[in-house]
């Protein structure tokens, strides 16, 4: 035997292959381990938010916005409980029964339906959509009531604006809308509130020009959702910070009164206080409803609105520019005397007319006033006096003088639009017409014709700054949140005392005498300074005026001359200081003075003045004035103003 049959089998040997095969199994064994264990215990916490954001989302809940008061704390404009109505189509299932059953309980027009399953069909079927708002609290109950045969209805209850004196203040608050496309298109970073489905921001007025503070911050709300995004739960709540309450300089007694003086008319009143620059009135009439604009407003009262040749949408104390006509002529006395070009004294003769080439450029007085100082000029307002002025003076001067009085120059107001108007200089004419500078030019402007241009308010800025001596700067937002706004100081103008004196007492005959004399104020306590003003807005022809100017109440209402008057109270020591205009109103002391008169009155007396007040021969009127206007008494004796 050769013994093999006792030897052992040699063992089988791992070859390099199995032994590669092996090491990669166990790499990747090793690999999806640490995989595991990273998932599980490194990143446990990433993913489970990743899915409590799954699961949870949360919403912005919008801020009270905040309220606007005047200056006594009276409420411009505030919110108030919304109830509403919503829809989510998914719950419906039939919207368009639902609605028809819907509008048998409360008033939904069929434009109205038609619109909701408009928007129902280009939303998210769980994603509520606003049915109806501003319903009484009966038509919810009814709805309430109902709930078993209108699936899918939600009452809701939230916040809108209102303006409880819409028509009066409007101009001046504005009125809020829902964000549009092209408001959001203005915006560069916009605020996540703006993507609220029909959350409303300011459209015009301080509502507009001071949104950010009104508007406030977002609070947030924690929900639960189902996959399909439906709300399950709330699961917390954060409120936010309502809007910033502004305080007016505006008083809203004030400005009412200012309005309803004003019925009828397509004027303007603009009332500061002289010693500050606060605004205590801007009222331009007619006004309108700010509260047809919070949800849209109907096709035909905005057509109704833009047809209105009165232009109630145009608000004429800040945005509207006119020739300031005669009362113009108060910045040309004092450029004229600061020039040296005049004394006080000095005359100038006014024979009706004065010539310039074979042109003549006639006084409002045909015959003429005669032989004219600056006292008078300005009492009886005469024309050619101011032809001579502008000669003297040049476009230049005149120009400087408008812009330290406040004219011409944007002043700074949380209203949108504020108006510049125009003050021209040479260099303006030849930049803008392409033309020389003419004598012509400077008679047109020396009675407030021609290229000049001013708004009510920069027209009541002169009055204050003439009044007082100093750069009175217009304002309109007294407190912000309960803190001052502080006023800057006014500095002296640059004009000499004794030139300023002038023009006041010529100011002061306006309304003793003058031209505005059926207009004056008898008590001695509130003696009042002025200047009339009517401004063309017609050519007269030299067929016309040889054959006799036609009466402005012949023409038609729209070629009618516009009516102005500037004045300011008391005369020794003033307070406050009016402009006032009155479109195709005729002349400026029978339309446009009486106005101011009044509007002056109240503001001094703090309400209704005493009749004694008046002229005795107008005392009757005035109190069937007043019984036509719904008013009645007087301020109480020794009233002021907050």
């Amino acid at each position: 035997m050769n013994g093999r049959g006792g030897a052992h089998e040699p063992a089988p040997r791992i070859t390099r292959r199995g032994m590669m095969l092996l090491t990669l199994q166990a790499g990747v064994v090793g690999a999806l381990g640490w995989r595991m264990r990273d998932l599980q215990i490194v990143q446990n916490e990433h993913f489970a938010l990743l899915a409590e954001e799954n699961r949870v989302n949360i919403r912005l809940i919008p801020p009270a916005r905040g309220l606007i008061l005047d200056r006594a704390g009276r409420l411009m404009a505030g919110n108030r409980q919304n109830y509403r109505i919503s829809m989510v189509r998914e719950q419906a299932r039939d919207p368009e029964a639902v609605l028809a059953r819907l509008a048998t309980i409360i008033a939904l027009p069929p434009e109205v339906q038609e619109r909701v399953l408009k928007e129902m069909a280009g939303r998210p079927a769980f994603v509520p959509v606003a049915v109806a708002e501003h319903l009484s609290w009966e038509d919810v109950v009814r709805v309430s009531a109902n709930a078993p045969v209108l699936p899918g209805v939600v009452p809701e209850v939230g916040l809108s604006r209102f303006y409880p004196d819409g028509p009066s203040t409007s101009h001046v608050v504005g009125y809020v809308g829902p964000v549009s496309e092209s408001d959001l298109a203005k915006l560069e970073d916009p605020d996540p509130l703006l993507q609220i489905p029909r959350f409303q921001i300011g459209k015009t007025g301080i509502e507009a020009k001071l949104e950010a503070d009104l508007r406030g911050e977002a609070g947030n709300q924690r929900i639960e959702v189902s996959a399909a995004g439906r709300v399950m739960r709330e699961l917390g709540r954060v409120e936010g910070t309502p809007g910033k309450d502004l305080e007016l300089t505006i008083d809203l007694e004030l400005q009412n009164y200012a309005m309803r003086r004003m019925a009828g008319e397509s004027a303007a009143a603009a009332v500061m206080d002289v010693t500050n620059g606060d605004i205590l009135a801007l009222a331009s009439a007619p006004g309108f409803d700010a509260n047809s604009f919070v949800f849209g407003i109907r096709t035909g009262e905005w057509n109704a609105l833009l047809n209105d040749d009165h232009h109630p949408l145009n608000n004429k104390t800040i945005t509207g520019t006119y020739p300031p006509g005669s009362t113009f002529k108060i910045c040309m006395a004092l450029a004229a005397l600061e020039a040296g070009v005049v004394s006080p004294g000095d005359g100038v003769f006014c024979g009706g007319s004065t010539a310039l080439g074979n042109r003549r450029f006639h006084c409002w007085k045909r015959g003429g006033h005669g032989r004219v100082d600056l006292r008078r000029s300005l009492s009886q307002s005469c024309d050619c006096y101011y032809y001579e002025m502008g000669r003297r003076l040049g476009p230049d001067r005149i120009s400087a003088m408008a812009h330290v009085l406040g004219l011409g120059y944007a002043h700074e107001l949380p209203i949108p639009a504020v108006a510049t108007g125009n003050m021209p200089d040479a260099a303006w004419k030849k930049e803008k017409r392409k033309e020389p500078w003419t004598t012509g030019d400077s008679f047109n402007y020396g009675i407030g014709q021609g290229f000049t241009l001013a708004s009510p308010l920069q027209l009541a800025v002169m009055t204050a700054r003439v009044a007082s001596g100093r750069a009175i700067k217009p304002r309109l937002v007294r407190r912000i949140d309960g803190v001052e706004v502080p006023v800057e100081p006014a500095e002296p103008l640059p004009v000499s005392e004794r030139s300023l004196k002038a023009v006041r007492d010529g100011m002061y005959a306006v309304s003793q005498g003058g031209t505005a004399a059926r207009s004056r104020i008898v008590d001695p306590a509130m003696t009042m300074a002025g200047k009339t003003g009517t401004s063309q807005v017609r050519i007269i022809t030299a067929a016309e005026r040889a054959a006799g100017v036609t009466a402005n109440e012949q023409l038609p209402w729209n070629r009618r001359d516009h009516a102005l008057f500037v004045c300011y109270a008391p005369y020794d020591n003033p307070k406050y200081a009016v402009a006032q205009i009155v479109e195709h109103g005729g002349g400026g002391s029978a339309v446009a003075a009486p106005i101011a008169r009044d509007i002056l009155l109240f503001a001094l007396c703090g309400g209704l003045p005493p009749l004694e007040a008046y002229p005795p021969e107008q005392r009757k009127a005035i109190e069937e004035q007043r019984a036509a206007m719904g008013l009645a008494g007087t301020a109480p004796a020794g009233s002021d103003r907050a």
